[in-house]
């Protein structure tokens, strides 16, 4: 597996960037929420090892603490964050972001979709991007239970529960947001329109009869093996010649042993490059 060189979509700086380019950066910044910087719910794993890079695992409200704003963690996707749209750190949105420009460089026809989506702020990038380019022939497809994750499976090593706490008491306290909210959170930014659909469901119910004819970018975040799997199963073979395919969760065990499998059952050898040695992604020859 290649480690992606971190490359800045653009520097703001230089003089020669375009409004687009300061309208898209400035995005990332209030996704994330470095404007006005906001605590973080601990992990449990940070509680004994603050460096380790192993699944994080809220638990506010479950007896521990919420930790001050840490920027570096921040743009490595490394907390929870109590206000911000996304999660995922500026190094996975700048990610989204390189892909969306060769897709649209190369002309790779598509719409794209996240499947796991929490409050929205990857998708509601993905939406912005597509307005400051005038792109007005593909969909931002949301995919979500918007309920949180489902129980782990046979697959899966259950992070939650090994460590005391139960996938329901989790969602309700962290990771459930209901579609109702991510609709808001896109409606806040001006974002919510036509170009924008919602599948809520379990994906295993909803992503194989989806109306999506293709896909030029294809995000998973759906952390268990299932999840991943159901997510590829039905979109992989959507997913047009030059399109992306990015794992937010490659670090989850059960995650990755669901993309090792199908892409041996797929013969899938394009190279994996690492993102932030949390989230990979692929380009489909």
């Amino acid at each position: 597996m290649t480690i992606s060189p971190q490359v800045d979509v653009v520097d703001v700086a230089d003089g020669r960037v375009t409004g687009t380019d300061r309208y898209l950066d400035l995005m990332k910044k209030v996704l994330t929420n470095v404007i006005y910087p906001d605590g973080a719910y601990a992990h449990i794993r940070q509680i004994d090892d603050p460096d380790s890079t192993e699944m994080p695992i809220p638990v506010e409200g479950l007896g521990e603490r919420l930790l001050e704003f840490d920027a570096d963690a921040r743009d490595g996707g490394r907390d929870w964050p109590t206000v911000a749209h996304t999660m995922v750190g500026r190094r996975r949105l700048d990610n989204v972001h390189e892909c969306l420009e060769r897709i649209l460089a190369d002309d790779v026809p598509g719409d794209v979709i996240e499947t796991g989506v929490w409050r929205g702020g990857v998708c509601i990038f993905m939406r912005a991007f597509l307005v400051a380019h005038g792109c007005t022939d593909r969909t931002v497809w949301v995919a979500d239970s918007f309920a949180g994750l489902p129980p782990a499976g046979d697959r899966d090593p259950d992070p939650v529960a090994a460590m005391g706490h139960d996938v329901a008491t989790v969602n309700e306290r962290m990771l459930a947001v209901d579609l109702a909210q991510v609709q808001e959170n896109f409606d806040r930014y001006g974002l919510l329109d036509d170009q924008v659909r919602f599948l809520p469901g379990w994906f295993s119910d909803t992503l194989p009869t989806a109306p999506i004819e293709r896909l030029s970018l294809l995000r998973l975040d759906g952390d268990w093996y299932d999840s991943t799997m159901d997510a590829l199963v039905n979109l992989y073979p959507r997913l047009s010649s030059g399109g992306f395919v990015i794992i937010d969760d490659y670090c989850v065990p059960g995650c990755a042993d669901a993309v090792t499998d199908y892409r041996a059952q797929h013969g899938i050898d394009a190279e994996i490059i690492d993102i932030d040695r949390m989230g990979v992604y692929w380009r489909k020859p």
